[in-house]
């Protein structure tokens, strides 16, 4: 009886290398155009065809801009919104992607520390990229304000003596931030949208806004404002710089808010660089015995950055009726 080995058929090699490359054809499926992934591609016409002429940018901005034009457009908005920009169309995306917008924006951002360390700090840590710098380096944001809010519950009158009333009181504490190295604050009980309106330089003494000096060392931030007066009070801030994302930088923690007393030759002599007199002291250090060396340890929220658009939108405007405690993040 035959066996089945008899009636097997002998396959040349030739033909057997070529079905076994066929069956993993079949396993490994091919994708060119992968290769194609981050190349900017234009559609063409098929070759021969009537329809194959030069390319046009069907969109009717780019057609009546001209590239000049939409250079000068980004070179005029902030870094912000560039990347608001960038998320529009691809061409936008590359072209904002120029390093001459964030090169602008990072020599603005960081003008405290020269043009030349910030070239050393470019090439050292960042790669020689300007947007790289302006999303991983620590800076303070120049487009809206830092606001703490802070509650606290006091007792009230007791009317009848079954019942004792208690008040959640809530204040803020603002900081507007200069390129410069100057800041505004004030401490208030007013909401951010009323406050926003006085917050500048051409504020008057009753507004009781208040003008200051402040460092940046890494994330490190060194503040200090002067109270004038009879007794001229100084107040010394530490702060220290942190983002909810990469390039926020929307967040503040307040480490340290100490108030020293200041004698009147300081105050005369130095009233241009307040940070410089105090720089150094010890936190428990004054120099004027009538007013003595205070560290606060109460309304030490973390500062909340808040945009000028949003000021009458957010939610640190809502009474404590409706938000009796904020948890920034």
């Amino acid at each position: 009886m035959a066996s089945a080995s008899d009636f097997a058929m002998t396959i040349p090699a030739e033909l057997e290398s070529s079905l076994r490359l066929k069956t993993v054809h079949h396993f490994v499926t091919q994708r060119p155009w992968l290769d194609l992934y981050g190349i900017n591609v234009r559609p063409v016409a098929p070759f021969g065809s009537v329809s194959r002429k030069p390319y046009v940018d069907t969109a009717l901005i780019h057609r009546c801009l001209p590239d000049e034009l939409l250079f000068e457009v980004f070179a005029r908005m902030s870094p912000y919104d560039l990347g608001k920009a960038s998320c529009v169309c691809r061409k936008w995306k590359y072209t904002i992607r120029n390093p001459v917008f964030w090169r602008n924006a990072c020599l603005k951002a960081w003008q405290l520390s020269g043009v030349v360390e910030n070239y050393k700090i470019l090439q050292s840590r960042y790669e020689g990229s300007w947007r790289k710098m302006w999303l991983l380096r620590p800076r303070i944001r120049i487009d809206g304000f830092y606001v703490s809010r802070n509650t606290y519950i006091r007792a009230g009158v007791a009317e009848w003596k079954i019942t004792n009333p208690v008040h959640i009181v809530c204040y803020y504490r603002y900081m507007r931030f200069f390129p410069s190295g100057r800041f505004i604050y004030k401490n208030s009980s007013q909401k951010i949208k009323d406050v926003a309106k006085i917050m500048n330089f051409r504020a008057a003494k009753a507004d009781c806004v208040f003008t200051g000096h402040y460092t940046l060392s890494e994330e490190k931030v060194e503040a200090a404002v002067l109270y004038p007066g009879l007794r001229p009070t100084v107040l010394r801030i530490r702060l220290r710089l942190r983002g909810t994302t990469a390039g926020a930088n929307n967040r503040m923690d307040l480490l340290s808010l100490v108030t020293s007393g200041m004698n009147d030759n300081e105050v005369n002599g130095h009233h241009e660089d307040i940070l410089g007199v105090v720089e150094g002291w010890q936190d428990d250090e004054t120099h004027n015995p009538d007013v003595p060396a205070v560290s606060h340890k109460r309304g030490l929220t973390p500062f909340v950055f808040v945009p000028f658009e949003e000021v009458e939108t957010s939610v640190l405007n809502l009474p404590v009726e409706k938000m009796d405690y904020y948890v920034p993040g």
